[in-house]
């Protein structure tokens, strides 16, 4: 599998943050190719993107979300991959994240791509498009034009703790 495992520091509070990332619904307004993210229940998602010019679909569940800790997935189908994105308080406006994805490149030409690099400078672009949006007020405002409204991060947390618990995980307090 390849990896990418960068970290970048945020001018928000950790709850800005934490917010913006655990919405996996509004990936693709920070994230290039990523076409779309559908919550299809409980811990599982559907997603669609564009890589190295193929449209690629998975699933995948939501193996941890602690507030304002961490959030991890895995592929359950489809496109092999599995990540976590952690949250460290920097102090009352800042935050350091913490992004780690493992994938496994299909075919010739995403292996060739991953090979030169292509995916991991698109997910360091991403984090850099994140904080440019999360510094912008996204995760407060909604992101602007065409973004879905901010989540209620009461209802995100307890939609996702009640789904992982059902399926047997346990749930971690977050940080505050």
């Amino acid at each position: 599998m390849a990896s990418f495992d960068k970290t970048i520091d945020v001018n928000v509070h950790i709850s800005e943050a934490f917010m913006l990332f655990s919405e996996f619904e509004r990936y693709p307004s920070f994230m290039e190719g990523v076409e779309e993210v559908t919550r299809l229940g409980g811990d599982k998602l559907h997603w669609r993107a564009e890589v190295l010019g193929h449209e690629v679909d998975w699933d995948a569940k939501v193996t941890e979300l602690s507030p304002n800790d961490k959030v991890a997935w895995e592929s359950t189908s489809g496109a092999r991959n599995v990540g976590e994105v952690t949250f460290d308080k920097l102090d009352e406006g800042r935050t350091r994240i913490h992004m780690h994805v493992e994938y496994e490149p299909e075919g010739f030409v995403e292996n060739v791509g991953a090979a030169l690099g292509v995916v991991n400078a698109r997910l360091q672009g991403d984090l850099a498009r994140f904080k440019r949006a999360v510094e912008g007020g996204a995760a407060v405002e909604g992101g602007g034009s065409g973004s879905p409204a901010a989540p209620d991060l009461a209802k995100v947390r307890a939609d996702a703790e009640a789904a992982l618990r059902k399926a047997g995980k346990a749930v971690k307090p977050g940080k505050q």
